[in-house]
């Protein structure tokens, strides 16, 4: 990307706002977008419809630009036995081409100030060994990433 197109994105005016149901179809193209750039496309089970279905669950923040979606945030409150009420960030993603703009930084500070709005004790969430840029970007926040645990996973159903 040309220095051109670094201040072009700069100036755009980014709109975060909540997801709604009209939203599931484009976040869930943008799932699978993510889900290949960290090569996992083979976990993505989930549909729009699933997505609808179980709305009240999915919380999500949308990055927009002219309307259209360019990024999101999926998040829950979760309990740690160790600590308690948390905020999980479950997924962060920003197309390709709105990266460095800072819109990444606005995805995630608005999934912390919901945190601190629902009296979570703490932010967690996943990086990817091998995703240095990420990991360099939740540093800078703050953050400390650890390397004890190993993710488990159990598939219980799929309808």
């Amino acid at each position: 990307m040309s220095i051109i197109d670094l201040t072009y994105i700069f100036t755009m005016e980014f709109g975060i706002r909540k997801a709604n149901p009209k939203d599931f179809s484009d976040i869930h193209k943008l799932i699978k977008e993510f889900a290949t750039f960290i090569e996992s496309p083979e976990k993505v089970t989930i549909t729009p419809e699933e997505m609808l279905k179980d709305q009240n669950y999915f919380n999500c923040l949308v990055a927009t630009y002219e309307e259209k979606i360019i990024g999101f945030a999926t998040y829950f409150i979760c309990y740690y036995s160790w600590t308690g009420k948390a905020i999980y960030l479950d997924d962060l993603y920003v197309v390709e081409k709105y990266r460095g703009s800072g819109l990444g930084n606005k995805l995630f500070n608005e999934v912390v100030k919901i945190g601190r709005d629902e009296s979570c004790y703490k932010m967690k969430w996943q990086v990817s060994r091998w995703n240095k840029k990420a990991q360099e970007f939740y540093r800078s926040k703050g953050a400390t990433i650890e390397d004890v645990e190993i993710n488990c996973d159990l598939v219980l159903q799929r309808n």
